[in-house]
């Protein structure tokens, strides 16, 4: 591949395009990989017979993903942050492909949402995952708008409103996970689904996750864009998104103003 990734590795072969988060240790979004992965996705878009797009985690790392860095939650870099973030989701439905997550330990935060926003999950029985921004004091967008669609409104209100980790087995449950098996047995299911996948016409999955995309009441781009503007012009006006931060940052209990 004609880039060069330091916090990502890229591989494009047998029409199944990887990227494996490699940022030790636990693979915590920052704006320069949240760019590096939009530049991978980007060098997928001619791919015209691509058959899927796989996200997993580097084996010398320990979750993954722990989420977005809180650090450029800030003011000076929230908009960079969340542009950089976003754009994966935007390039993910441009590309529209089957999207595959592998998950072996922790899925917090913006790596819970990449989870979500994939269309195929496969666990090990170690993963974790969860939506823990309430506790900084503000909110994942892009599970605002997928995980009510994915496991119900109830639930989905519930773990954004309440910040809990449920267990593999629980978020096979749910329907945001659809495999759990062993550590051992990750690349063996992965590679019987690829094996499925790759039987397929790359032009009818294209259309039939479209077709999919389309499901929702509201579609995901427009919804993204009122999320994003809620976010950044709203909630990161408040004085409690910025004591959830600095909090967050100085390792102390939050103090929130309620305002």
């Amino acid at each position: 591949m004609p880039n060069e990734f330091q916090h990502i590795k890229f591989t494009i072969e047998e029409r199944v395009a990887r990227i494996t988060l490699a940022r030790p240790p636990l693979n915590v979004f920052d704006i320069a990989m949240m760019r590096e992965m939009s530049d991978a996705l980007n060098e997928c878009l001619p791919q015209r017979d691509l058959a899927a797009i796989v996200f997993d985690a580097a084996p010398e790392t320990r979750a993954f993903s722990a989420g977005v860095a809180v650090e450029e939650h800030v003011p000076e870099t929230v908009y960079q942050m969340l542009d950089a973030f976003h754009s994966v989701f935007r390039l993910l439905t441009q590309i529209s492909r089957p999207v595959i997550a592998v998950v072996d330990g922790p899925a917090l935060g913006g790596g819970c949402e990449l989870v979500t926003a994939c269309d195929i999950v496969i666990a090990s029985e170690r993963a974790r995952f969860g939506q823990p921004e309430i506790k900084l004091g503000v909110f994942p967008p892009v599970a605002a708008i997928l995980l009510p669609r994915i496991i119900g409104e109830k639930r989905a209100r519930e773990l954004i409103m309440l910040g809990d980790m449920i267990d593999a087995n629980e978020a096979m449950r749910l329907g945001l996970v659809n495999y759990v098996v062993p550590g051992a047995e990750l690349e063996p299911k992965l590679q019987s689904v690829l094996g499925k996948v790759r039987d397929l016409s790359a032009s009818a999955l294209a259309m039939t996750r479209a077709a999919l995309d389309l499901g929702g009441q509201t579609s995901f781009q427009s919804a993204l864009t009122e999320v994003e503007n809620l976010y950044l012009h709203e909630l990161m006006k408040t004085e409690d998104a910025h004591e959830g931060v600095r909090s967050f940052m100085e390792k102390r209990k939050p103090e929130w103003r309620h305002k």
